[in-house]
């Protein structure tokens, strides 16, 4: 007779009871695991929430930026500018080469005349234009303050013995300890870009705003055609030294190269 081997199948769970708790340590025990595996690595690192170093003024201390960037500004704001820096940056162009019949700066014979009009007068030409000169030489950005200004320090300039009016006193503007820490390389950069439409606006716009002495009036397409076919190199040469009539860098001296071929760019582009 063979003996047949009958193998135990019995597990250790022989309840539904068992059967439970078995369920619940094989959730619990990696759970506990994982929070002891946690603990051991941070040390036990608590948090505390209400204290100093997690309150909302020490967050955000800790979220500042570290600098910012602001675009340096001219220091005398538009608006307030004297009769001097007026004319020096507007004005000269047609009355530093005394371009369409006006009174050349300095010329007392030329201004005799006009000053014998007296200034309210000359003020009112100057707002307003007379003849070939538009209102405010071109620019209707310039505050009548500073049209006035301008007009009486080029009557000066001819013998005149009007008296400047003063500028407004200027509103000081609060400074911020953010302000302070303003990222200097970046704002020198960004201020050393020059302005081509700003440059245009205050000395260009005087003649090529109304297409004065056969200049491309701005934005005509069929007078800037020719021109622009010659090359952006050869206008900005022409702008830099001068073409016929008109007068090297727009009859402004003063004006860097890099603000006299980024107006003939501006002028370029609103004009193809």
């Amino acid at each position: 007779m063979t003996d047949v081997h009958v193998e135990d199948h019995s597990t250790p769970i022989e309840t539904p009871q068992q059967l439970i708790v078995a369920v619940l340590l094989a959730f619990l025990v990696p759970i506990l695991l994982i929070v002891m595996i946690v603990q051991l690595v941070t040390g036990g690192l608590r948090v505390e929430t209400g204290g100093a170093l997690m309150s909302e003024d020490a967050v955000a201390t800790r979220l500042h930026p570290v600098g910012e960037v602001t675009l340096a500004q001219a220091p005398t704001a538009t608006g307030n500018r004297s009769g001097e820096e007026v004319v020096k940056s507007v004005c000269q162009t047609c009355h530093g080469a005394g371009l369409l019949g006006s009174p050349k700066i300095g010329d007392a014979a030329a201004w005799k005349p006009r000053i014998a009009q007296g200034e309210k007068t000359l003020v009112e030409h100057a707002l307003k234009g007379i003849r070939a000169m538009p209102a405010k030489g071109g620019n209707p950005d310039l505050s009548d303050l500073e049209v006035e200004r301008a007009t009486i320090w080029m009557a000066n300039q001819g013998a005149a013995r009007f008296k400047e009016p003063a500028a407004p006193a200027a509103t000081p503007t609060a400074t911020t300890p953010a302000a302070a820490s303003t990222a200097a390389p970046a704002g020198a950069a960004a201020s050393a870009k020059a302005d081509g439409a700003t440059v245009y606006q205050t000395v260009c716009s005087a003649c090529h705003g109304a297409g004065l002495l056969g200049a491309p009036k701005f934005g005509d397409k069929a007078a800037w055609k020719p021109r622009i076919a010659q090359g952006l190199p050869a206008l900005h040469d022409h702008a830099l030294k001068g073409i016929r009539a008109m007068p090297a860098k727009g009859g402004n001296a003063s004006l860097p190269d890099a603000e006299v071929t980024a107006a003939v760019d501006y002028m370029v582009s609103r004009s193809k």
